[in-house]
């Protein structure tokens, strides 16, 4: 059955009464400092602890010895920054429970890194992510990619610290650059020190304190308008709980297409192979571990984005019965949830204080995971290629500059932030941009074994003009037609979230726009397929320039890099159809060449693209060392 879903925002109660800016109590106060201090405790206990004894390897992955539990929870924290807190409950409440149907996205947008990503990356043994194209392709296809991710995630990292750090200070009064500067050198301090694993535990109570702060005001919210099942009356009421809206058109903004399945690529873009989120898988301390980590997430995720919807229906019922103030009524999105929590919490302190620290929350762990990626691929992609003469010392010292260093660049781009008006929403969206492309440079490598190096730089470049060109016209267009905020598409953009769909400018009446035609209609492509658009563009580009080029004639290939897809398919099938069609095992499609790098030792065993134990004997050839693998049975 389908229902229509909302197509305009709800109509918001006037009042002539214009309430105060609300403002922090001591106990708020108390409450939110607490937070800074317990998240740099933690993160110092772990600088601290072993002091003069880190390596590079403690620092950038966490000695690869974490357990599952800390790295599911870092996994969900990464990405679930203040500005989705902000925003999904905000989109709730002006188009109905739509946005929901994302969740349908979470199953195969986690199944498939669980079985796929992350068994290619941990038995390759990386450190970067982007170290896997180097083995793939070659140097300069590294180099690319890792230039790329830094762009991305220095333009992320500024907006994601100064959005939230405004909207508190427009709803609360609390001082803005104090916010920004705060959070920003905290984050620095515990990230340059403690490294990954003060990361992760410092995101595991971060983790915990967002979701106490979304439970308090659930529970207060629901509780003064009549509780959860008369939210869900009124809301069925004023048609706001959706249904399945099966609209195959890409160009309207949510449907459940659009969200179940253009979701899976923005999904597969975070959690497939981001290097804040790799980072973290090659942290565990067995791969079994790192698979459950990415299991664990699908029920975080699902319990993460109820709770934001349950917060946007309490708001769309508390004001149904309570009139708003002229601030609120004039706000931007993005600061409704904050004017709600404000007026809802406001005879109860600390709670106010706690969500703020929930909110804070969102930013520290994105952040700090931000700052630990951008040193990690700094320092393996670009430093140590070239100077490999570092000492452990040397190579551990300065990594935690680089952290640090990455923490002041993060300020400065918070000011910028400042100074953009309104090319914030492009720079929001660069994220979006380029995840779809760099996403598309892996599945090039990784299920096509034609694919080259030329064929790698040509696709990913084709990738990211798409991406752009799409993302900056949509933006371009809706402005010089003066429209900041309309459907269907640009109302909400994507963001670095994968539970966000925001709108950061200022709220104007939705208007009913003519259909568009055109590259306006091209321009209008709903924001959810973006990744799935510039990913194919990278494969169908790079695979066309590679077989220009004579494929990967003359190359040798690592068959560890690749993932055999249609052996796997037809290994599912029954033995009397396998026997009846020409497939082959996986062993058998592979390229012979079994050759390992000697620092891709695990643990003292060598494994080979089968995945069987093999024993080393070392020959020499030239001056480069190799290894001559016998198989042994397990």
């Amino acid at each position: 059955m389908t229902v229509a879903t909302i197509t305009s925002a709800p109509s918001l109660p006037t009042s002539n009464t214009d309430v105060v800016t609300s403002t922090f109590s001591f106990v708020d106060y108390v409450v939110f400092v607490l937070l800074l201090v317990l998240s740099l405790a933690i993160g110092l206990y772990h600088a601290c602890r072993g002091w003069g004894q880190h390596t590079i390897g403690q620092l950038l992955l966490a000695d690869r010895k974490m357990g599952c539990f800390p790295v599911a929870l870092s996994l969900l924290a990464t990405f679930q920054s203040a500005v989705a807190l902000l925003g999904v409950p905000s989109e709730i409440y002006r188009f109905g429970t739509q946005y929901w149907f994302l969740g349908c996205s979470y199953f195969l947008g986690l199944l498939i890194p669980a079985h796929i990503f992350i068994p290619v990356f941990y038995r390759l043994h990386l450190t970067s992510a982007y170290e896997y194209l180097e083995l793939r392709f070659n140097k300069a296809v590294r180099v690319c990619g890792t230039l790329t991710f830094i762009f991305q995630m220095v333009i992320y990292m500024g907006v994601v610290l100064y959005a939230p750090s405004l909207a508190l200070n427009a709803v609360t009064g609390f001082d803005l650059w104090l916010s920004v500067l705060t959070l920003g050198l905290v984050c620095a301090v515990y990230t340059a020190l403690g490294g990954l694993k003060a990361v992760i535990w410092t995101d595991v109570f971060q983790t915990l304190v967002m979701f106490l702060g979304q439970l308090a005001v659930i529970i207060v919210g629901a509780a003064k308008v009549g509780g959860l099942a008369r939210v869900w009356e009124v809301a069925s009421q004023h048609g706001y709980i959706s249904g399945i809206e099966l609209d195959p058109d890409p160009f309207v903004r949510h449907t459940f297409w659009t969200l179940a399945f253009g979701g899976v690529f923005m999904m597969l873009s975070l959690y497939g192979v981001n290097q804040a989120q790799v980072q973290r898988y090659l942290s565990a301390r067995t791969e079994k571990a790192a698979v459950l980590s990415c299991y664990a997430v699908f029920p975080c995720q699902q319990v993460a984005l109820c709770m934001g919807c349950l917060i946007g229906l309490v708001m769309f019922v508390y004001y149904k019965e309570n009139p708003m103030s002229s601030q609120q009524i004039q706000a931007a999105p993005d600061q409704f949830v904050l004017y709600f929590v404000m007026d809802l919490l406001k005879d109860l302190p600390g709670l106010p204080g706690l969500f703020v620290a929930c909110l804070f929350s969102g930013s520290l762990s994105t952040i700090s995971s931000a700052f630990n990626s951008l040193a990690t691929v700094t320092m393996e992609d670009l430093i140590r290629p070239w100077f490999p003469g570092f000492s452990e010392v040397q190579a551990t010292r300065l990594s935690k500059i680089i952290a640090f260093g990455y923490g002041l660049l993060c300020l400065g781009m918070a000011y910028v932030s400042s100074q953009m008006g309104p090319v914030l929403q492009a720079a929001i969206s660069i994220f979006g941009m380029v995840g779809g492309p760099l996403l598309g440079l892996f599945c090039l490598g990784m299920f096509f074994p034609c694919a080259n190096p030329a064929g790698a730089i040509v696709g990913l470049l084709s990738g990211l003009i798409m991406a752009f060109w799409i993302g900056i016209g949509s933006l371009v267009t809706n402005i010089s037609s003066g429209v900041a905020s309309s459907p269907p598409n640009v109302s909400s953009f994507s963001l670095p979230s994968n539970l966000t769909a925001v709108t950061m400018t200022t709220l104007m009446p939705l208007t009913t726009l003519s259909t568009p035609t055109g590259l306006q209609r091209f321009y209008s492509l709903s924001y959810l397929w973006y990744s799935a658009h510039n990913s194919t563009t990278v494969i169908v580009v790079g695979l066309a320039v590679s077989l220009l080029t004579g494929g990967m004639r003359g190359r040798t290939l690592n068959p560890r890099t690749i993932y055999p897809v249609v052996p796997k398919l037809l290994a599912l099938l029954p033995s009397c159809c396998q026997n009846r069609l020409p497939c082959r095992s996986y062993s058998q499609d592979l390229p012979m060449d079994t050759t390992v790098l000697p620092e891709k030792m695990d643990n003292g065993i060598l494994w080979d693209s089968r995945d069987k134990q093999v024993q080393e004997g070392s020959v020499h050839q030239g001056n480069s060392p190799t290894f001559v693998l016998q198989e042994t049975s397990l």
